[in-house]
């Protein structure tokens, strides 16, 4: 098993990487809490629960009351009434002050299960479970947010977990386009902040049949510690946070215009990348070679211009 140590002013925490990680979900959650929670309340969603939900609560001891929450799958549950909703089950099974809230899913699970922790009883402790490759980026950090009809993320906190638990063996149940949807945050940490590692996938990865267990757990390992360290210095968006932000100013754009869900956040990031790299070529008179990061990108299957 593989640990990233994230480090923020008022707390640090684990983020774990192994395969079959959902089966041992109960060992490490005495591992990473101070306290026994008295209760575990898991939020899911309606692709990622059929698969998953029942070996993570059959990890987990029996003497502790757990319950779990369904929302629908896709960007449209990060709404007011799923989050409503979800405070709603909450409060009908009971949780207090020393519960423990378990996101499972993906990014979308993530952020409102997220929110929904840092809001409940004025924030209870949470655990990210992510299931696919995008969320590697999101469950590291602690943004959590829910969005508006004027803009995505809008409505939100920086509520940090407990610790993330990571099985990367779930990832291989994802289609192609998953993989494209969080593999551009991947190279996003490499082209930011670190030129050895964006060469390294470049050389490393050349198509996503070509990713096994322990080469996706490296290149995660690698991604994650560039966040986590990111985070560390600045966990609240006033400084270099924001360079993670790379192509999302355009991305969040042309996810809202096309209506979200049509097109996927890294699909989109991707072209926010090329036209902040161009607008960058032309204000400061510079050369990125933008031509071979377009050539690399395009064999995963990214488009690099604006959609009409």
């Amino acid at each position: 098993m593989k640990k990233v140590q994230v480090n923020t002013k008022n707390h640090e925490y684990h983020v774990y990487l192994d395969k079959g990680i959902r089966f041992r979900v109960g060992e490490l959650l005495s591992e990473c809490l101070k306290d026994k929670p008295s209760s575990v309340f898991i939020v899911s969603d309606s692709t990622v629960a059929p698969l998953y939900l029942k070996d993570v609560m059959n990890s987990l001891p029996t003497d502790l009351s757990v319950s779990s929450v369904i929302i629908p799958s896709g960007e449209q549950s990060k709404s007011f009434s799923e989050y409503e909703r979800l405070h709603t089950e909450a409060l009908k099974a009971g949780l207090d002050r020393k519960s423990v809230l378990i996101a499972l899913g993906g990014g979308v699970v993530g952020d409102i299960a997220g929110f929904v922790a840092a809001t409940y009883m004025r924030g209870i402790r949470f655990i990210q479970m992510p299931t696919t490759l995008l969320a590697h980026d999101s469950s590291v950090g602690g943004k959590v947010a829910i969005n508006h009809a004027l803009g995505k993320n809008m409505i939100g906190a920086f509520h940090q977990p407990e610790a993330v638990f990571y099985d990367t063996e779930m990832l291989f149940s994802l289609p192609e386009r998953e993989w494209r949807a969080g593999f551009a945050e991947v190279f996003k940490h490499g082209l930011i902040l670190d030129h050895s590692f964006f060469e390294w996938l470049k050389e490393n990865v050349t198509d996503f049949t070509s990713i096994n267990e322990d080469l996706i757990t490296d290149v995660l390992a690698r991604s994650i510690a560039i966040k986590a360290k990111v985070v560390s210095e600045d966990e609240r968006e006033q400084g270099i946070r924001a360079y993670l932000n790379l192509g999302h100013t355009l991305g969040h754009a042309i996810e809202a215009v096309s209506g979200y869900g049509k097109i996927t956040h890294g699909e989109a990031v991707v072209i926010g990348f090329v036209f902040a790299m161009k607008l960058s070529e032309k204000h400061f008179h510079t050369n990125l070679d933008i031509p071979s990061l377009i050539t690399w990108v395009e064999t995963f299957g990214y488009e690099t211009v604006i959609p009409s």
